[in-house]
Formats: C-alpha cells, structure tokens, sequence
C-alpha cells in the first residue's frame, strides 16, 4: 500500500486543536505476554493475570523539604511547572473516579505531601468519598506537630513516617538538613493521637545498618511498626548495589541478639513481612522489594504529580491522565485509558532480584520522558494541513494540452476525469467491518526493550494501539474524498513476534453506514505502525514498515472480501 508522504509529513495539529478528543468505548491490549485472564473482559483496574487494584497512591508535589541521599542528588531535582502538575481540583476529580472503579484505599505521597498547600482539604474531600475506607499519608514527620491534629480531624486514618537513624547527626547526614527532632515529636504525638505508626527506615551498608538493633529496641514501649526497607535505585541517588542489605541478613542479625523473634501472619497484599519481639509493644516489618519481591499479590497504581498514571513503581510506563482531563476528555475515554494501563502491567518487574549483584541501575523515572497520551498530542498529531489531492495527467508529447484521463470504474473519479467524492445518500445502511494488517521489523534490539518495556518514551504497544485507535477515527481528515463515518467499534492489537524482531499491528473496525471502513482500517494499522517507528528511532532507524493490506471487509453491495494470504 502506497502512503503520500505528504499526508504523513502534516499528520497533524488534528488532536491538539480538537476540543473534545474522544475514544472508542474498548481498547484491547493483545499483549504479547501469556495472559492468565481474557483481557477484553476485565474491569478496568484488574489485570491480566487477576490482580484487582484497590490501591492508589498519589503524588500530591514534587516539592521535598529535605535532600535524602538515596533519594536524590544534594542539589534536588528539576521540578515539572507548576501549571503542569495537576491541581486540587483534578486530584479529587480522579480519585473519585478511581474510587467509583474500586479503589478502597488512597495514600498521599510527594516528594514530601505536608508542603502541599491544600493537603488537609484534599484529606477530608477524600474520606468523605463514598466507598472509600482508608486515607493514608506517607511523611518525613517534619511538619506533623505543625499538621497532624488537624489532619486527624480531616479523616487521616494511617501515617507512615520515614525516618533512617535514630542519631541526630546522622539525620543531618543522610537528609542533608535539620530536623531530628521533629520527626521524633511528631511519632510521639501520632502515638499519643492514637495512631499506629508506621515507620520507614531504608537500610544502607555502610551508613545506618549498625542501628538495626537499636530500631528493634524502639520498639519496645512503642506501638509503631519499624519497617526496614532494602536500599532500592532510583534516578540521581547513585545507587550501588554493595549498599543494599538484603532482608536475611536483617534477619539474621536481630536474631542473633533476639532469638524469640518471630514472624507474624500477613494480609494477601501486604508489601511488608512482619515480625515481633516477645513482649514488646511495636513491632517490625521487612520490605524486601529487591531481594523477594511482592508482585504476584500487587494491589497499587500510582497517580504521579504530574497527572501520569504509573502501574509499576519499577516500570517507566506511564499515560497522561492531566492531558485527557484538560481535554475534555469523557468518563469512559479516561477508563479506558486508565484499563489499558492496567491490563499491560507485567507480572513481576524486571529481573529487581537480581540487580543489586550486578550493579545495574534501573532508571525509575525521568524528568524529561514522555506520558502516552501527551506523546500522541504533540508528537503524533502536530501540524495537520489538509493535502491537496494528487491528479494524475497524462501529457501526450509535444506542445499539446494535457488531458485529464478517466480510469474506467474508478468511483471516486467523475465524467470529465476530475476527482470526486461518491455519493453515497442513496445507499441502504447496513452493517459493514473491515480488518487490516501491518508489520514493522524493528530488529533485535528494539525487540527485547518492548519486551522488557524499557523505551524510554514509554510502553510502545500501549500507546501504538491508542493512536490507531485516533487515526481510525480521523481518517475522513487524512485521506481526500473520504467519507465521515460514525464508527461503531475500533479494536487495535499490537503484538510483539520476538523470533522476528517485529511488531505486528491489527484493526477491526465496524461500523452501520451506507458506505465501507476499509480505509479506517488502514489508516488504523497505518499510524500504529509510524507510532512504533518514532517511539523507538532513538535506538534504531532501520526499521521497516511493510505489509499494510487489507484482510477483510463485509457489507456492501460489491460484498464480502478475505484475503488469500
């Protein structure tokens, strides 16, 4: 099939400049991966393999008020714009909706949430929503004896606290800032208020892990839960896997010095495997998020700052809810959107157990990596004119007038030779569909990155069939003398063939019209496939797009065709 370069040039400002971008009621994944469970089928937040997710986290800001080692370099992060972070009222918006699917527990994170001006309205928004059990927030403990008594008032039902020594010095240390002492008098007061708090503590060869005793002792006359987490990479905190102490030799340690420490019994999605000491108040908890990972019972979806939805702390797939909400974008877009996350989420990270040996950094996130739904908009959709339409003259030798020349049968060609758009008003409506096909070879090494969902831009398949979906619907726009149809159904597979380095795209459109969808079709596979070349050109260029043709089509007086091949 022969694509004018011209339309593909100026495939264009057609989404940016519509008001109301919508799409299609279903969007299925065609995952490559074996799949436990019928994707087509599925809620929107339960998954491939049967984890239903009713646990969201969210990033309230960027914003941190201290400067933690494993966290972040000592000079900070560059921060999004602030009119690009999601404000209050979009916050509460998509957590109604998130709730309304399911969701029963929400946990506020940042950066550091208690910096975030309106934290305690967005508390109390949150407890007052219907169907919702728990609001959780995730602190440094610097702003709760400023905050907390408040926030209780608000509906705060759990609080985690981060804290990594209990040396003041050290303190200053790793967060590089002041603040020792706060932290402890807001874990005093949140004892005091009721609560049972939680307290963070990342274990750090080298650093802290001389005071993992002396955190068991903490919790002696305390009733909180000290939850030792293994040191974990992220972007900018100059992660050596040598540092990372892993959960058994924790174990071990306390052991040594309390033989009665015994495990206790766990929930189904609990991230953390608890212990206690005999007799005493707290107890402990390992988060062995490297060594033994968690994620065959994983319950949680992350909302970032910036409106991206991530289903994997440890994956960079991410779609822009921000984008789809300031576009005006439907209840059902945004959950399908949202199910088509979810259903490409994989059953486990990739290969975290075995990255602190080998000293392989796994990039979390970065600063300047493009959500979905705003790759789309600004790189798949920018600058669309409207081509004007080839007209083929065959010019006979001298100085001769050209004459247009009529090809016999040709539909969209009228008496004189001019190009023409069919009329197809006298045509009974009935039921037509259409499939297609398209293969691009995007060669080995872009293989395994799709596989292992690390291109950069982010999860290639995902995003392909969401603008196959889009040009399906934007074809009468594209292509000259296509009719406007009202489409009924699009459904756009993308399936990585790694034994052929390839990716194979598929659409099915239908609709109930006077004229075919065949184009839509096309079209459908046709942009999925320019989507999976620019997502991936920054690791090769050799990649080939071949193989676009039609499969099949039904309806229509000319009557039903099957490909052959």
């Amino acid at each position: 099939m022969a694509v004018s370069s011209a339309i593909l040039r100026r495939f264009g400002k057609l989404l940016s400049e519509s008001q109301q971008p919508k799409f299609v009621k279903r969007i299925a994944t065609g995952s490559p991966l074996s799949q436990d469970v019928e994707s087509a089928a599925l809620p929107h937040l339960t998954d491939t393999f049967g984890r239903q997710h009713t646990y969201l986290r969210i990033s309230l800001t960027e914003r941190c008020n201290l400067r933690c080692q494993y966290c972040m370099p000592a000079d900070g992060v560059q921060l999004t714009p602030k009119n690009s972070l999601l404000t209050t009222a979009e916050i509460l918006q998509l957590a109604k909706l998130f709730v309304r699917q399911g969701v029963t527990k929400v946990r506020l994170t940042g950066g550091e949430p208690t910096v975030h001006k309106d934290v305690v309205h967005i508390v109390e928004s949150l407890s007052n929503l219907k169907g919702l059990e728990t609001v959780a927030i995730t602190t440094n403990g610097l702003m709760l004896t400023r905050q907390l008594v408040e926030l209780q008032r608000a509906g705060l039902d759990l609080l985690n606290i981060s804290l990594d020594t209990l040396k003041p010095e050290r303190f200053e240390q790793i967060t590089r800032r002041k603040g020792w002492q706060k932290v402890i008098a807001g874990i005093d007061l949140a004892v005091q208020l009721g609560y049972t708090p939680k307290v963070n503590v990342v274990v750090m060869r080298g650093l802290n892990d001389d005071e993992i005793l002396d955190f068991v002792q903490y919790t002696a006359d305390r009733p909180i839960d000290i939850r030792f987490i293994e040191y974990m990479p992220f972007t900018g905190n100059k992660w050596d896997g040598h540092k990372m102490v892993p959960f058994r030799e924790m174990l071990e340690i306390i052991k040594t010095q309390y033989p009665g420490f015994h495990a206790l019994s766990n929930q189904p999605n609990d991230t953390s495997k608890a212990y206690k000491v005999l007799d005493y108040k707290g107890q402990i908890g390992f988060i062995t998020s490297m060594s033994n990972h968690f994620c065959g019972t994983c319950n949680r979806i992350r909302l970032m700052a910036d409106g991206s939805l991530k289903v994997c702390l440890f994956g960079n797939t991410e779609i822009s809810l921000r984008d789809a909400l300031r576009n005006n974008c439907s209840e059902d877009d945004l959950l399908n959107m949202i199910g088509a996350a979810v259903r490409r989420k994989k059953k486990q990270h990739a290969g975290v157990s075995q990255r602190y040996s080998t000293g392989k950094m796994l990039k979390l996130r970065t600063s300047d990596q493009e959500s979905s739904l705003s790759y789309i908009r600004t790189v798949l959709f920018q600058n669309l004119q409207f081509c004007t339409p080839h007209v083929v003259l065959n010019k006979p030798f001298g100085n001769q007038r050209g004459v247009r020349k009529m090809s016999t049968g040709l539909t969209h060609v009228d008496s004189e030779g001019r190009a023409s758009m069919v009329n197809v008003g006298g045509k009974a409506a009935s039921e037509r569909t259409a499939e297609a096909t398209a293969t691009i070879q995007v060669g080995r090494e872009v293989a395994e990155l799709i596989a292992d969902n690390n291109i950069k831009k982010g999860d290639v398949l995902t995003v392909a069939q969401l603008a196959g979906v889009l040009g399906a619907k934007r074809t009468w726009e594209l292509v000259p003398l296509c009719h406007n149809i009202v489409l009924a159904h699009v459904d756009v597979r993308a399936r990585l063939d790694r034994s052929a380095a390839a990716v194979v795209l598929t659409s099915h459109v239908t609709c109930v019209g006077r004229t075919g969808v065949e184009m839509e079709a096309l079209t459908a596979v046709t942009v999925a496939a320019l989507t999976v070349y620019d997502m991936c050109k920054a690791v090769c260029r050799d990649m080939v797009i071949s193989d676009i043709r039609l499969l099949s089509k039904t309806g229509g007086t000319r009557g039903d065709y099957h490909s052959l091949r």
